[in-house]
């Protein structure tokens, strides 16, 4: 069985995977639940199976999108055999349905409201963070009846700003867009830290309960990381209101 990354035990169920506890080989090796990086596609099911599983879900009832990095938010109401196209965000207030993020270093964003029964999945890399997939999130969830000061935010692990270099003018672009995102790595070379962006970003909106994984994808081994590995497998992030 996997062995689930963490997970926020609340009243809308929180989860993180890591690679652990699954049945491809390598380079994908073990859990990966991407089925977009080459896996072979009945071991990547054999895994959500065994995913849904430890969760006490349905498989059908796991909501997955195709990421393409944009900044579109989509509100689901029901199960979905496909990934929902072209969407970086899923919004949803059906109970027992779980929306699930595919992430390698990228920032798998959790956010719940149960007190009003919302919940969603954000998928922040570095260009949609900058382009406000998170921020349009939350909009989308007040649509819906959430409230700032009631939606719970949980920030899984990514690639950390210690270690994700980028070019000087890249990190003052996204900087621009995202405050708080740019940093310095542990070899002294501009970087971006863009958890540390959307907890500036989502205090900004009125979110206040923000809890934030600090664990590194790129130096931790026990999760995936496209920036370390190239070709890699995914892990996933499940919010779900029981």
């Amino acid at each position: 069985m996997p062995d689930l990354a963490s997970t926020l035990d609340r009243p809308a169920r929180m989860v993180f995977t890591n690679r652990v506890g699954g049945a491809s080989s390598s380079p994908y090796d073990s859990f990966n639940l991407g089925g977009h990086v080459g896996d072979d596609s009945s071991l990547v099911r054999e895994n959500r199976r065994r995913l849904a599983s430890s969760v006490g879900l349905d498989p059908a009832r796991i909501v997955w999108m195709e990421q393409l990095h944009t900044n579109t938010v989509t509100v689901v109401d029901e199960p979905s055999s496909e990934p929902v196209p072209a969407t970086d965000a899923l919004v949803t207030t059906t109970r027992g349905l779980a929306l699930a993020v595919l992430v390698a270093d990228c920032v798998p964003v959790l956010l719940s409201d149960h007190t009003h029964g919302v919940v969603a999945a954000a998928h922040a890399g570095r260009i949609g963070a900058r382009n406000g997939i998170v921020r349009l999130t939350v909009e989308k969830m007040l649509d819906k009846g959430a409230r700032p000061g009631t939606i719970q935010v949980l920030l899984g692990p990514a690639a950390s700003g210690q270690r994700y270099e980028v070019p000087d003018e890249m990190a003052a672009d996204v900087e621009k867009h995202l405050p708080g995102s740019r940093t310095r790595t542990l070899d002294g070379t501009a970087g971006i830290d863009v958890r540390a962006g959307l907890v500036r970003q989502l205090r900004d909106l009125g979110v206040s309960n923000i809890h934030v994984d600090p664990r590194c994808t790129i130096a931790d081994d026990t999760f995936f990381s496209y920036r370390r590995d190239g070709v890699t497998g995914r892990q996933a992030g499940l919010v779900w209101l029981p």
